[in-house]
């Protein structure tokens, strides 16, 4: 209360030399290292000082509300510490530069060709194709889902490539 209400340093003194070291203690337990908890217990410390007419001694013990202080500044620096700095030359927030109408209808004609040449494939093979390439399961599991051998999976696969490259070498040669 001293130091709420006059500023008293020598009060101060007195409940830094006692909780500062627990403070500290209590940090390490949390999972703080040496110097973390050292440093969090200085700003604790400096945060009982600044905030000192904010204590109520009617809703908790000194004690109390010093840790709450401290625990609080432990969780801002972990917050802080787990998120990194927003980086706007970070290549992930630098949108993709717009695709070129002659390679968009490039890409375009290429899609409607392979769309063609699966579509013309046996139900069995194009079927394999589509949750190997477009639904992005392994073979092990597209064995699972079909009910079939994984051999049979493979088998298929290899079959269907075979005919979709001799479909293509055609389409080039046309």
């Amino acid at each position: 209360m001293a130091v709420a209400e006059s500023r008293d340093k020598n009060a101060f003194s007195h409940l830094f030399s006692h909780y500062a070291p627990r403070i500290k203690s209590y940090l390490k337990s949390r999972g703080a290292n040496d110097a973390s908890a050292e440093e969090l217990s200085q700003e604790a410390m400096a945060a009982v000082w600044r905030k000192a007419e904010r204590y109520d001694s009617s809703k908790a013990a000194a004690s109390t509300w010093i840790f709450a202080l401290a625990r609080n500044l432990s969780i801002d620096a972990f917050r802080k510490e787990k998120r990194p700095a927003f980086d706007p030359e970070d290549p992930a927030f630098i949108p993709d530069p717009e695709t070129a109408p002659d390679t968009a209808l490039s890409v375009s004609e290429t899609q409607s060709i392979v769309r063609d040449a699966i579509a013309g494939l046996p139900k069995e093979q194009s079927e394999v194709v589509r949750l190997s390439f477009y639904q992005d399961m392994t073979h092990s599991e597209i064995a699972m889902e079909l009910k079939l051998p994984l051999g049979t999976v493979k088998s298929r696969l290899r079959l269907s490539m075979r005919k979709l490259r001799e479909s293509f070498g055609e389409e080039h040669e046309n």
